[in-house]
């Protein structure tokens, strides 16, 4: 069975799917044969070299697509590239299932399986499979790089002998994997912090992280399935925003990282709130792909408006590649472990997706020519 490793094309993505270190290992423990494209990870730090001292053979783009038994990806493959896949074969991505393009019928047409990364379920047995976590996790960590380095004073408070500097005051609203990570990153630069979500039963998580939590009487819990936020009605929405806009001023920066699945991020920091910020203040929209937290947020850019800097970037993880791709290989590799099967005495692992499984169920958007996932959702 082949294991092919590819180059990422979409502009920005610095990933890698498949480590050396995870090649090496599925290689060894299933008996894979596998391919990598030249400089498939050398943006993350993975030259070509490392790859073959794994056991992997180098072998050109188009030999993979098509010999390819297994093609785990970070981005979703483009249509003109999934005709060329091998029919049987199974592909492992972001295949970003509340807005499919065309990509899922070509996938079903080439009769490819397609698991989508960001459908693993969020229970104790999927956790280490679970990339929206590994991903959210690094992204959570580097909006507060990102936040310091726009920033026109220091985080922690300083006393030189030239004056002392206040410790900046930071805000986290969402307070879900990204949320933690970036609470504990901001706390260790030397922070003051506090945190707000739409789920009461996270409270005691921020205060666990070393952040106070900012209690807000909506009327009503945010908590939905698997762990998830849900919206909020349209009263509990407006009386949310209110109260935000007049809590905010006091913070120096603020990160927002509320998303909720399949729907527009929901609006936390209004124009007006923005409006009441300091000069020099810093905003990261976490959610700015999805229509952003703050309205005047702008997607892969960093603008300014009435004084306020607002970071829309919406690559994080890209910007930490190395790290990114490790969690994100092994990710993929514990999803493998479902379905390779290697018998005592055989060389080799053989594929067997079964359905029974709640966690291949849940993430298998195509499987042996059908489109699975709207038909799930019915």
């Amino acid at each position: 069975m082949i294991l092919g490793i590819l180059k990422e094309r979409v502009a920005g993505e610095t990933r890698v799917a498949i480590t050396p270190e995870t090649a090496k290992k599925l290689k060894s423990q299933y008996g894979l044969q596998i391919l990598f494209e030249a400089d498939c990870g050398v943006s993350a730090g993975f030259p070509d070299s490392l790859y073959r001292d794994a056991g992997a053979d180098l072998s050109a783009r188009e030999s993979i697509l098509s010999r390819a038994d297994l093609i785990p990806l970070i981005k979703k493959p483009a249509s003109e590239e999934v005709s060329r896949m091998k029919p049987g074969s199974c592909i492992f991505a972001w295949l970003e299932p509340f807005k499919d393009d065309g990509t899922f019928a070509s996938l079903a047409q080439a009769k490819v399986s397609a698991f989508a990364m960001e459908l693993i379920p969020r229970t104790s047995r999927a956790q280490s499979m679970d990339a929206l976590s590994s991903q959210a996790n690094i992204a959570g960590y580097r909006a507060v790089i990102e936040a310091a380095t726009h920033y026109p004073r220091f985080f922690p408070m300083m006393m030189t002998s030239a004056g002392s500097a206040k410790q900046v005051k930071l805000a986290v609203l969402g307070a879900g994997v990204a949320g933690l990570q970036a609470i504990a990153t901001a706390r260790r630069l030397g922070a003051t912090v506090e945190a707000f979500d739409i789920r009461p039963e996270v409270k005691e998580q921020i205060q666990s992280v070393g952040a106070k939590f900012i209690e807000i009487d909506l009327g009503e819990s945010g908590s939905g399935q698997g762990g998830y936020a849900k919206a909020l009605s349209e009263d509990s929405q407006t009386k949310l925003q209110s109260a935000l806009a007049e809590r905010l001023k006091k913070f120096d920066v603020i990160i927002t990282t509320a998303n909720i699945p399949g729907r527009r991020a929901p609006l936390l920091v209004t124009e007006d709130a923005v409006k009441g910020m300091r000069p020099g203040s810093v905003i990261v929209d976490l959610a700015a792909e999805n229509g952003g937290n703050c309205p005047l947020s702008e997607a892969g850019t960093v603008v300014q408006k009435h004084g306020v800097t607002l970071v829309g970037y919406t690559h994080y993880p890209a910007m930490v590649p190395a790290d990114s791709s490790s969690f994100y290989a092994k990710n993929i590799a514990n999803l493998l472990s479902l379905m390779l099967k290697k018998e005592k005495d055989s060389p080799a692992a053989s594929l067997v997706i079964d359905l029974k499984d709640d966690i291949l169920d849940a993430a298998l958007i195509t499987h042996q020519g059908e489109i699975r996932y709207p038909k799930k959702q019915n």
